[in-house]
């Protein structure tokens, strides 16, 4: 999964940080835990970030350390599991020194001089000391890696160091690969795993809502050939079908047995879900003395929308209540040619095509639509290059800074947006994508873990755990780390239950639970290492 910029979000009350883990269950009672049908003496993880303990926008030592595998390989150890060995990165700064601007360090959640929380900003206290030109010459458990999606897991060459600056290769793969041309799949099986996890397909559709649906989705035209994708497409169901269906026949040609784990919805995850659609506030004094000025400005736009048949995209903002930002919609049919027609009597020609282009697929944001966490440190402000460019048509200053503020005066940028029609389009594939994984998972006689359930329950109203509760709040509901996409330690600890559970019903192995509340959250403090 990739990482955005979150520049400040205001924080209220905090989670507390856990002191290290311990079992629910007193190691005097090992001997009558049982493996079932089950053979943990060698597990290896497939995935993603999610396997590999990626958190805070970064890949660092201790979130390895609490990722869900490592969790469960530690209850694996009570019936016969063996060593679990991971690629350690080497620091908890995160990033690469290699490549700092594409893969920099952690998020913190920085504090002012008073103490105060100012939100989530990149570590500044080190720099990053992992290289990611240093293969590590072994093989590991945890074959987590972060940003990879379901077809990469089976592409030859995807750990080959000389291909990371083009976007062929994966530089946390690289770090131990077998060797230029491996499969993370074939360095997988060549351990020979008695048990294994698969945790893929969340980067198949999460890219592209992350980046606000800036992407193509390759059910709508299908598309076979995920050679041919962009980073922030949707695969194809049917591709992800066969690519998954090659994945388990890979691992359980040996007769391993297995747990798959399925995909959550983006609405059971903060990074969607925090930023309200209405945030513009008449208290704000930035904004407040603006809406008579902004609603006359805008009158006459909604004049022409009315009468070119569209009234519905009318933009009013309120003097009493909070009002919804301007977002640009490319579901909407364009209108910028009928708008421009209309207004030029009003404005003439050079700025009714202005305004005719800058509103041609604009609206007021519902409560359908869901605004990314990274538009929380742009709305209401200057958008630069807009600004610019108004100037460089001929536009003062003045008129070029009224009509270039996010979401108030320009619309907020699809980046930054998950309308109806993408949210579908997601959640139309992650549904085919979920088919697949519990389909094999029955067919193969694997263990299932709905993890798309739990996550869901924590987004609506939470669920219990010893003295508290888990949820999908940002940062206070000690569910997901300062990405907003990411689980923390306590999350991890919740998903390792959940694959126990489902080993258990399958296989009839009897492990014991571990305590989420003995993991910790996000970190409170400015320092990591």
């Amino acid at each position: 999964m990739m990482r955005k910029n979150i520049k400040y979000l205001a924080i209220l009350a905090l989670g507390i940080i856990a002191c290290e883990p311990e079992f629910d269950n007193p190691i005097d009672e090992a001997g009558t835990y049982t493996s079932g049908e089950a053979d943990f003496s060698n597990y290896v993880a497939l995935g993603n970030s999610l396997t590999a303990g990626f958190a805070d926008g970064a890949l660092y030592i201790t979130g390895q350390e609490n990722s869900y595998p490592n969790i469960l390989s530690k209850q694996f150890a009570f019936a016969g599991g063996g060593d679990f060995t991971q690629p350690l990165m080497s620091d908890n700064t995160g990033g690469f020194s290699n490549d700092p601007v594409t893969f920099p360090p952690r998020f913190v959640l920085v504090f002012d001089a008073d103490g105060k929380p100012v939100g989530p900003a990149t570590y500044t206290g080190a720099v990053p000391s992992t290289d990611f030109t240093n293969n590590l010459a072994s093989s590991f458990n945890n074959m987590g890696v972060p940003g990879a999606k379901s077809f990469h897991l089976a592409a030859p060459g995807y750990g080959n160091v000389a291909g990371v600056s083009s976007g062929s290769a994966n530089p946390y793969f690289a770090r131990f690969a077998s060797s230029s041309t491996a499969t993370v799949v074939g360095d997988a099986v060549a351990q020979n795993p008695t048990f294994f996890s698969l945790w893929i397909g969340n980067n198949d559709i999460l890219s592209y809502a992350t980046s606000g649906g800036v992407g193509a989705d390759h059910n709508e035209v299908p598309n076979p050939d995920p050679s041919t994708y962009g980073p922030n497409d949707i695969t194809n169901t049917t591709v992800f079908a066969g690519v998954y269906s090659q994945l388990i026949d890979a691992l359980t040609a040996n007769g391993a047995k297995g747990v798959l784990l399925n995909l959550p919805s983006v609405t059971s995850i903060p990074f969607f879900t925090t930023v309200p659609y209405a945030p513009l506030s008449p208290l704000n004094p930035d904004f407040g003395p603006q809406i008579p000025t902004l609603n006359a400005t805008y009158a006459g736009l909604n004049l022409a929308f009315a009468g070119i048949g569209v009234p519905e995209r009318a933009i009013e903002f309120s003097t009493t209540g909070p009002s919804a930002v301007v977002i640009k919609d490319k579901s909407l049919d364009d209108k910028t040619a009928q708008l421009t027609a209309a207004l030029t009597p009003t404005f003439g020609a050079a700025k009714a095509a202005l305004f005719g282009a800058q509103y041609g697929q604009a609206r007021q944001a519902t409560a359908e639509d869901l605004l990314v966490l990274t538009s929380s440190s742009i709305i209401g402000k200057l958008n630069e290059a807009r600004f610019a460019e108004l100037v460089g048509l001929g536009l003062s200053q003045e008129e070029a800074g009224q009509l270039a503020v996010n979401g108030v005066s320009f619309p907020l940028e699809d980046k930054y947006v998950l309308v109806p029609a993408e949210q579908t389009a997601i959640e139309n594939a992650r549904t085919g994508f979920n088919a697949t994984i519990a389909g094999l998972a029955t067919a193969k006689g694997l263990a299932f873990y709905d993890a798309a359930a739990d996550l869901a329950q924590a987004a609506n109203g939470g669920i219990p755990i010893d003295g508290g509760i888990i949820t999908s709040e940002f940062v206070r509901g000690g569910g997901f780390s300062l990405d907003g996409v990411h689980p923390t330690p306590r999350a991890h600890a919740l998903i390792t239950n959940g694959v126990l559970d489902a080993i258990k019903a399958t296989y009839g192995a009897n492990l014991p639970r571990v305590n989420p509340a003995d993991y910790g959250t996000v970190t409170l403090s400015n320092d990591v290492n």
